[in-house]
Formats: structure tokens, C-alpha cells, sequence
């Protein structure tokens, strides 16, 4: 895939998640504090620990399956992510110390997944602008450890990069939820129609199955974070499989 064209799906992601947002504006205006809380972070990040369950490829079927859907999380509206939202192809970051962080932005990977669903979740407070774009990415066994080892290299390493023509700043790792066998979390700072907007970062690993998660908050920036309800939910139903 072309530069151009994984740029462009970048796009299309931001926007999509402008536009949501802007949806609710309206309501939005008449407040500035809506007494929510960011979500709190876990109080400790979890290394790896062996997995319980012998590890299996999921199959794109078996990930449609898993994946969280309307009615799973109340009040929650959830959409697919077109597969032209998700390219797999990975294109170079600068520094190469940021790729992982890069290409999980898209929810691609190195080595790449077998298989891979995405989901778009908004609500259930119309007057909360945080919109979570998630994803279920089915590897190998070692193919999901080193995608893992990749990310929780990176936060540590990677400081600011330059991916297919943005800039993102800011990188820093956050307290990882204790899910799945293992859980990394990091934020990246962007920029999103000229605002200068945190973007929080969530990947689980459960067996060989990686679950990713990106939350951003178009309406209070400096609210972000991947909801642990939502990050719950979706390993809970993943490990039913």
C-alpha cells in the first residue's frame, strides 16, 4: 500500500471520530464540566505471565464472535471499522525506535496478524467526548509476544515521531490494566483539526490474540484514557471463545 493511501485512511479515522464528536456539540455547550472523570489508570502495568490456555490462531470468523457488539456494553453505540480504516500494511516511522507505536495506530503490526476485526464506541454520556476505536488482532503465539515486547520497547525508547506525514509528540507509558497475560498502555500526543490532542493507547495479549484499544476525547482533550469498563468487557468476552 502506498504512503498516500495509508495517510489517507488516517484521515478518514480522524475524522470519523471528529465528526462524532461534533454530533453532539450542541448539548455539549451548555457545560464545560459534565463531572465526569477521566478513566483512572491501573495502579501497577503487568509483565508477561504464561498463558493459561493452549494457544490458538483465531480465524477471522471467530473474531467477529468475540468482538464486542451493540447491546454488550449498555448505552454504548458501536460500529465497524472498515478494513480500508485498517491497513496492514506497515509504512516507516522516524525515529525506527517509534515503529511499533506507529503502526499499532492503524492496528497493524510486525510480524503481521492473521486476522483482524476493528470496532468504533461512543457514549453513553452524549455530553463525554471520548471515542474508543478498538481491535482484535489474531497471531502466533510468538508472533503476538513479540508484537508486545515491540510496544512496551518503544514507550520506553521513543520520545516523538514523524508517521506518514503527521507528527506526534509526547510518547510516555502509562499503568498497564491487569487483563489478559499480559497489557501494555502509552500516550502519544497529536494533532487533530489543528488541536493539540492526547491520544491513550491500550494493547492486551490474551493467549496468541491481541486486543488494542485507542481513546481519544475531541471535546476535553486533557480527559484521555482507555476506559477499564470497556477494556474489561471486551477480554471477557474474547476469553469466552
Amino acid at each position: 500500500m502506498k504512503v498516500g493511501n495509508v495517510k489517507s485512511s488516517v484521515s478518514r479515522a480522524l475524522v470519523a471520530a471528529s465528526v462524532t464528536v461534533a454530533l453532539g456539540l450542541t448539548a455539549a455547550c451548555g457545560s464545560d464540566d459534565d463531572g465526569k472523570k477521566p478513566s483512572e489508570p491501573a495502579k501497577s502495568a503487568q509483565g508477561s505471565k504464561p498463558s493459561a490456555k493452549k494457544p490458538v490462531v483465531l480465524s477471522a470468523g471467530d473474531l467477529e464472535k468475540a468482538v464486542l457488539a451493540k447491546g454488550d456494553l449498555k448505552g454504548y453505540k458501536v460500529e465497524k471499522l472498515s478494513a480500508a480504516d485498517m491497513p496492514a500494511e506497515t509504512v516507516d516511522a522516524d525515529p525506527v525506535a517509534c515503529q511499533p507505536l506507529a503502526n499499532m495506530f492503524m492496528f497493524a503490526s510486525d510480524p503481521a496478524s492473521k486476522a483482524r476485526v476493528g470496532r468504533t464506541l461512543s457514549g453513553p454520556d452524549e455530553l463525554d467526548g471520548t471515542i474508543t476505536t478498538l481491535a482484535l488482532l489474531a497471531h502466533e503465539q510468538d508472533g503476538a509476544e513479540k508484537v508486545m515486547d515491540g510496544l512496551r520497547t518503544a514507550t520506553r525508547k521513543c520520545k516523538a515521531y514523524e508517521h506518514v506525514g503527521s507528527k506526534y509528540r509526547d510518547v510516555a507509558a502509562l499503568p498497564a490494566p491487569k487483563s489478559g497475560d499480559e497489557a501494555v498502555s502509552y500516550k502519544v500526543v497529536g494533532f487533530i483539526e489543528g488541536q493539540k490532542t492526547p491520544m491513550s493507547f491500550t494493547v492486551v495479549r490474551s493467549g496468541s490474540t491481541l486486543a488494542a484499544f485507542y481513546s481519544i476525547n475531541l471535546l476535553k482533550p486533557k480527559e484521555f484514557g482507555v476506559s477499564e469498563k470497556i477494556v474489561d468487557a471486551q477480554i471477557a468476552k474474547l476469553e469466552k471463545l
